[in-house]
């Protein structure tokens, strides 16, 4: 097939990595993995670079009239959340593309959001409270500590370091303002929950198959320190070497708690509209009890990371995974096909 492959215009991956060390790579490993494997597989790829013009997607679908578009953009116009509305506009060019679509997007992106619609389905979340560029901080009274403060928007723990956990009003108060000041989004506080960090990759459109549950695991950290996901934690290779974060399937799950950590993510897949493939995030306590804290559309994709190397555990290798991603991007019916039909 003919594959557009929609990235970040900085992130226009090359034909080869000869020449190139990891650390060249690691900006746009995503991006090299998937289309050196789509080229693998026999299909024409071509990765187009995109900033804030939607008129070069429009003059590519007229000059390559592609089978499928490959979506791995997560912004806009440099906004995050404006990632829905370029999946919005190829629904409006009426052309299939992998991923989830533009509702469930907008959804999950808002942290907030997500959780009341998951927490009126009865889906275990934690409790939280926005606080708005601004406007003055002021905890609810119901809202306990310790507490996370994180961007309302952002993906990929922008903006989590240590100093997120927060304990106090004063505390809470500098948090927020420095994800103000700093980031330009609103905050969301909400409760930190003492556990296990838990992942689990979804993928489907209706039908939906899970990955293994895996785990983050701080293997050299102090015993009493708290498991927070920085940004660190995830993109520093220095930091993951210095306090031995590695993930791994998660050992010791009971069959039943396992089936009822699978069927939690599959509803919450499902009553956030998702499509495509998604990874969830939750927490486990020492007592058993599971919370869903964040639900990850469009996940990171590259080779060994997270969401490929559970996939990888469950038998289903990376060439295998991108087929059924482009597969379940052929067969999702968007708006304009059922209109026709």
């Amino acid at each position: 097939m003919r594959v557009l492959v929609l990235v970040h215009e900085d992130l226009v991956p090359p034909e080869t990595m000869d020449g190139l060390s990891d650390k060249q790579l690691a900006p746009f490993k995503t991006e090299f993995d998937v289309c050196a494997t789509l080229r693998d597989l026999g299909h024409e790829v071509v990765p187009l670079g995109v900033a804030s013009d939607l008129g070069v997607i429009r003059s590519t679908m007229h000059e390559l009239n592609p089978h499928v578009t490959f979506n791995l953009l997560e912004e806009f116009h440099g906004v995050s959340v404006y990632d829905h509305s370029v999946v919005s506009y190829l629904e409006l060019l009426k052309r299939r593309y992998t991923g989830c679509n533009p509702r469930g997007l907008m959804l999950a992106h808002d942290k907030a959001l997500s959780k009341k619609v998951l927490a009126f389905h009865r889906i275990p979340v934690p409790d939280f409270a926005v606080f708005p560029v601004g406007r003055k901080v002021r905890r609810p009274r119901k809202l306990d500590f310790p507490l996370l403060v994180k961007s309302l928007t952002l993906e990929g723990s922008v903006g989590i370091t240590k100093t997120s956990r927060v304990t106090d009003d004063e505390a809470l108060r500098e948090r927020v303002e420095f994800i103000h000041e700093r980031l330009g989004t609103d905050a969301i506080a909400e409760s930190f929950i003492e556990g296990r960090e838990l992942y689990v990759g979804v993928i489907g459109n209706q039908r939906l198959t899970t990955f293994p549950i895996w785990e983050l695991l701080f293997t050299k950290a102090a015993e009493d320190a708290p498991l927070i996901a920085t940004e660190k934690v995830k993109w520093d290779l220095d930091y993951q070497k210095k306090l031995g974060i590695k993930t791994q399937q998660a050992q010791g799950l009971d069959d039943a708690l396992e089936k009822r950590i699978v069927r939690l993510c599959k509803r919450a897949y499902r009553n956030l509209n998702l499509s495509g493939y998604a990874r969830m995030d939750l927490r486990l306590t020492a007592e058993g009890e599971v919370s869903l804290i964040e639900a990850n559309p469009n996940p990171q994709l590259s080779y060994g990371e997270d969401f490929a190397e559970s996939a990888e555990k469950g038998g289903i290798g990376y060439e295998e995974l991108l087929r059924r991603i482009l597969n379940l991007g052929l067969s999702y019916r968007a708006h304009w096909q059922v209109a026709e039909e």
